[in-house]
């Protein structure tokens, strides 16, 4: 059984995928194993002090420690280790890179906007793409916003924004980045008709989750409007306790939705699909591609 592993370090959260190898006529695929997620908050030091800090870095060092042995335990045979946004813009990136190799022995790779939105896009949701429909792929994290737009199947153009979940709770978004990331989707979005969203990310499939609607059915605009009006109107508290909200997604689904929402509204998608995968899932999709050949 050939196994390979995915670990994705986020501005928000750190995730382990463990995920054993099929094959079928159609070629590889995967079977998620073991899902690990631990909600380090990197973004917090990063946009804020352009630093990681010393506490966050060992706790990073102990999360690494414990993916590397279980990495080992599970016989993994290739992994691939990818650090965004929060990790793009702190200063002491590399410092951290070099230790995490010292103390786990586990490589990991700060990889730019233009990469991250590759790896997410090698899970091939276009195929399941209607030929008729234009798309606009949303995928939001905590210190940046990938979005591609996909015309007959095909990635028209891509981009990634400095906006996030984190960012946003930080106040350290700019206005200029919106309006740069209006301009770039109103240019490429403008001429095209059956535009719908796909939407990604930890925060729209909780959204998902709690809409009710059937897999495969897409999220409308209004619901979601719903959705979040909704959780906007309780404390922070209340959507903990009564939403039953993990405290980590709790504060970050706000501006999600506000990021969702804004972009819906400024091309006028009406609905959107969400696929659950993410990230980790990309990096399996990734590891397939180069070593089996898909």
């Amino acid at each position: 059984m050939l196994r390979y592993a995915a670990i994705d370090v986020g501005s928000n959260a750190v995730r382990l995928l463990i995920a054993d190898i099929t094959h079928s006529e159609k070629g590889y695929g995967f079977k998620k194993n073991t899902l690990i997620r631990v909600p380090l908050r990197l973004g917090d030091d990063a946009f804020l002090d352009h630093k990681i800090s010393v506490k966050k870095v060992d706790d990073l060092v102990k999360t690494m420690s414990a993916f590397k042995n279980l990495m080992d335990v599970y016989q993994v045979t290739h992994y691939l280790a990818c650090a965004t946004s929060a990790m793009r813009e702190a200063e002491n990136g590399n410092e951290v890179i070099k230790k995490l190799k010292k103390l786990t022995d586990i490589d990991l790779e700060i990889i730019e906007g233009h990469r991250e939105a590759n790896i997410i896009y090698a899970n091939h949701i276009e195929q399941n793409l209607d030929a008729n429909k234009s798309y606009l792929y949303i995928d939001v994290g905590g210190g940046s916003t990938e979005l591609s737009v996909f015309v007959n199947k095909q990635p028209l153009a891509s981009k990634s924004f400095n906006i996030g979940t984190i960012r946003i709770l930080d106040n350290q978004d700019k206005d200029e980045t919106w309006d740069e990331m209006r301009d770039w989707v109103k240019s490429y979005t403008k001429d095209l008709k059956n535009l719908a969203g796909i939407g990604t990310g930890g925060n729209i499939n909780k959204l998902f989750k709690m809409s009710d609607e059937k897999d495969d059915m897409p999220l409308s605009f209004l619901k979601l409007k719903t959705m979040y009006n909704e959780l906007n109107s309780y404390s922070l508290k209340e959507r903990i306790s009564l939403m039953k909200l993990n405290p980590d997604r709790a504060d970050v689904i706000i501006p999600a939705c506000e990021i969702y929402l804004t972009l819906m509204k400024w091309t006028g998608i009406k609905q959107m699909y969400v696929p659950k995968v993410g990230m980790v899932d990309g990096i399996i999709n990734l590891l397939i591609e180069e070593n089996l050949g898909s």
